[in-house]
């Protein structure tokens, strides 16, 4: 592993911060979408609504408390920490003619602290914040001239964070737009904040979106580049490979063609086109999308400087239809365990999806999340033996450096997801926890929220220190 290696983890900003209405906040999407659970679905609401908890609107007060975590998080000896910024803090109602001068502040004192520290901080702009007034205003990101309010978005933390900070993320995980299954519908309302059961006509809304957020990706990464040319602009995808049940042809075309609805986008930001049989399925379905002469300028000289890799899971194209669905579309692999939540546990996938994507595009890649969710045990003594983290990170750990090492692959960090507990982006809970630090509080946001090390903690801090080399 090279010395100057990346290693710490990724924050949300709607899933740690709170600080509902603080600070000269608007309302975000995701303040509108209620607790849920392991079996029961998040509800998503067009206004606030008495009697529901908005996980959101308390986090785990990052925003208060944004020192101690990062304090902790040096302790671990963290040299990067990702986050995002939640765009209804810097522009309210998201079209706002002037920033809000206390959210600029809040997120330049946070990135001091980080830089104080010597962590690099990594900025995404996008990780599912939109400015509610953009939905009911402008239908979101299936109108265009979102694109360019999100421009005028990044060109203020641009400006205002200049030398300050040098890697940025335009989205995160906008390849789940288009749902490869039921129970994956809500990233369509995550990344466009439209409602995709709500839909007069869904494949018409995604398809937009899709080449909307693109195009915003190229003219975001350009605008990066003329502020500053030390900046380094690129883009986070969620992959979770898809395998084929058998090698029976139509299993193999079937898999090859799943596998492809999660890059299509990645091929526009990364190839300097957006991709022409895409563009001719839309026009097959009779889609018509609001392109200008200009936009091939723009996805030309707008490719991404590196990709960021969240990853979890894989999961199966079957044979035939079966009810044995995972997240993100295909079945479960019956060769995998799985977490309490279902999701497939496949650390050989982490290698498998770093050299297929790296081979693919060819650009310097960023392990941007990785992590396990479980239910901790709190014991007496403020102790939690979380071997089963432990266990699933050692081994995705070194899968990874398999890659990087003898695969070649061109990978600098590695950041965990999530290196503190916090809210269950998919469920809304706080009992499916993630981090090396436990936070007491609880799934209706009840509790001291003191913040307590896992045993993971040391594991972590000695992974960093030695550079992986205690797992070998």
């Amino acid at each position: 592993m090279e010395k100057n290696f990346l290693w710490g983890g990724s924050l949300a900003a709607h899933q740690c911060e709170g600080g509902f209405l603080e600070g000269g906040k608007g309302i975000s999407n995701m303040d509108l979408v209620t607790k849920g659970s392991k079996n029961t679905d998040r509800e998503i609401h067009n206004e606030l609504r008495e009697g529901y908890y908005y996980p959101s609107h308390k986090g785990i007060d990052f925003y208060n408390r944004y020192k101690e975590d990062i304090q902790l998080f040096a302790e671990m000896g963290f040299t990067a920490l990702r986050i995002s910024i939640d765009w209804s803090r810097i522009f309210p109602n998201g079209d706002d003619e002037k920033a809000n001068e206390e959210g600029l502040a809040f997120y330049e004192s946070v990135v001091d602290t980080l830089n104080e520290y010597n962590i690099e901080p990594i900025l995404t702009l996008f990780h599912f914040e939109l400015p509610a007034r953009l939905i009911s205003k402008y239908q979101g990101w299936s109108n265009r001239k979102v694109v360019y309010l999100f421009e005028k978005f990044a060109e203020v933390m641009f400006k205002r964070l200049d030398g300050k900070v040098t890697y940025w993320s335009t989205f995160n995980e906008i390849n789940h737009l288009d749902p490869n299954s039921v129970s994956s519908q809500f990233f369509t309302y995550y990344l466009s904040g439209l409602n995709y059961e709500e839909l007069d006509n869904p494949k018409e809304a995604v398809a937009r979106i899709a080449y909307n957020t693109a195009l915003a990706s190229t003219r975001i990464v350009q605008l990066g580049h003329k502020i500053n040319p030390k900046n380094q602009v690129g883009c986070v995808f969620g992959i979770n490979p898809q395998f084929p049940e058998t090698c029976k042809p139509e299993t193999m075309l079937a898999n090859l063609l799943e596998n492809e609805k999660e890059l299509y986008q990645m091929d526009a930001m990364c190839r300097g086109a957006f991709p022409v049989y895409k563009l001719k399925e839309f026009e097959n379905d009779g889609i018509q999308l609001e392109i200008e002469e200009s936009d091939k300028a723009d996805f030309r000289n707008g490719t991404l400087d590196f990709m960021g890799l969240n990853y979890y899971m894989s999961s199966v194209t079957p044979n035939e239809e079966s009810e044995n669905e995972a997240l993100f579309g295909g079945i479960q692999n019956k060769y995998l365990e799985l977490s309490e939540w279902g999701w497939a546990i496949d650390p050989v996938g982490f290698r498998y999806t770093m050299n297929w994507l790296y081979r693919r595009y060819q650009l310097p890649m960023i392990i941007t999340e990785n992590g396990f969710g479980a239910e901790d045990t709190l014991l007496p003594g403020n102790i939690i033996e979380d071997d089963y983290r432990i266990s699933y990170l050692e081994s995705h750990i070194k899968e990874m450096m398999k890659a990087i090492e003898e695969d070649y692959v061109d990978c600098f960090g590695y950041l965990s997801w999530a290196p503190i507990d916090l809210v269950s982006a998919s469920t809304g809970e706080m009992s499916k926890r993630y981090g090396f630090i436990f936070v007491d509080l609880d799934d209706n946001g009840n509790g001291s929220g003191k913040r307590i090390k896992k045993k993971s903690f040391e594991w972590y801090k000695k992974v960093i220190l030695t550079n992986g080399e205690s797992l070998k």
